[in-house]
């Protein structure tokens, strides 16, 4: 009898054993997460924009609340609803402008030169920026009629801390993606600019961007896990924007292939490392033009090269939304008239070549995700 009772003390002990490593070493890493999040002065940041990255949206069933069966985002991408016959060859686009201290002005510039009514908008200023800028930008929005009369700018009400260390840049642009995704469904392609990059082209006529619609849903929705993993990986790099999402991508075999190298942008490098990009003015201007990008930064408040850019390429005065099809009133621009009616620039054509290009090389599977 005692040595049945050795026995069975004995198996209750190893299965002690058995439970208490992982715990502990679960429980370690706990901590391990939180302790350089703590060094990094991070975990307020992380957490609170972690929070608003994965459970601002809805569920996915109250979105489909009115479909019979049950769907399950774990099992696919789900499909875009089918868009109206007036909107099928528009390709709509959603914009992160953000800015810091002192960056109202510019942002609030670069919101007028890239304004259409059939996109949408999130401007963010962060948490350096004083309260009296980020209050200015809500009232701005709020009072500027063509914004009432459409709804599609949003002010981000509470600010993010955004630094260029560690991932806090990737976690207000996810922010911005979970606000975009629960406000609208009518957009294609989400942009991420900040408040020194200024558009090449005009918002009418073709465009294809930064990140497709489908792959922000996963990135938000994360249902394989993945995105949420790396999020928690990059949470300890020194850069975490410049490797994020590339990464996310690249290890999903199905987006994988959706790739095309390039983000549109004209900027003109440091010579190596390439970490710091030269201040752009009008001796850049023709460099800008030949380049076909669909941006370009970083420019100073306004700098000289930004009136040319209006005149030259965006045909815009001053103080007003760059012209389009959509304009409307007089002045031009000041009421809404047909947003469906598109005018296309020559900017477009310059767009085009370089779209062209770009997924000629990408079809060949070359310089992808290498």
């Amino acid at each position: 009898m005692e040595s049945r009772m050795n026995k069975l003390k004995k198996g209750s002990i190893e299965m002690e054993k058995k439970w208490l490593y992982p715990l502990i070493m679960g429980f370690a890493m706990c901590i391990f997460f939180a302790g350089t999040s703590f060094n990094m002065g991070l975990v307020s940041s992380i957490h609170n924009n972690l929070n608003s990255i994965f459970f601002f949206l809805p569920s996915h069933r109250a979105v489909n609340r009115t479909t019979t069966t049950p769907t399950f985002v774990e099992k696919k991408i789900s499909p875009a609803p089918a868009p109206s016959a007036s909107a099928t060859t528009i390709p709509r686009m959603a914009y992160l402008i953000s800015g810091s201290k002192g960056d109202l002005d510019k942002l609030w510039r670069t919101l007028f030169a890239l304004y259409h009514p059939l996109n949408q908008y999130v401007l963010h200023l962060d948490l350096e920026s004083p309260l009296e800028e980020r209050l200015e930008l809500s009232s701005r929005v709020e009072n500027q009629p063509i914004f009432k009369e459409v709804g599609n700018v949003f002010v981000i009400p509470k600010a993010n801390m955004v630094t260029y260390r560690g991932p806090t840049m990737v976690a207000n642009t996810l922010h911005a993606c979970a606000i975009l995704l629960k406000r609208s469904k009518d957009w294609d392609w989400f942009i991420n600019l900040s408040a020194s990059d200024y558009p090449l082209v005009t918002q009418d006529g073709s465009a294809w961007m930064v990140l497709s619609r489908a792959f922000v849903e996963y990135v938000v929705w994360g249902w394989d896990n993945l995105p949420r993993t790396l999020l928690m990986y990059y949470a300890n790099f020194v850069s975490s924007p410049e490797g994020y999402f590339q990464t996310v991508i690249c290890n999903n075999p199905e987006l994988a292939k959706t790739i095309v190298n390039s983000d549109l942008h004209y900027i003109s490098w440091d010579i190596p490392p390439k970490q710091h990009p030269h201040v752009l003015s009008i001796n850049d201007t023709e460099k800008m033009i030949a380049s076909n990008a669909a941006f370009a930064r970083k420019f100073r408040q306004d700098d000289p090269v930004l009136d040319v850019i209006d005149k030259k390429l965006l045909h815009r005065r001053k103080g007003l939304f760059t012209l389009g099809g959509w304009c409307s009133g007089k002045p031009k621009c000041t009421k809404v008239g047909d947003k469906y009616r598109i005018l296309p620039g020559k900017g477009s054509h310059r767009l085009r070549r370089l779209i062209n290009r770009e997924t000629l090389v990408a079809r060949f599977g070359q310089n992808q995700c290498t």
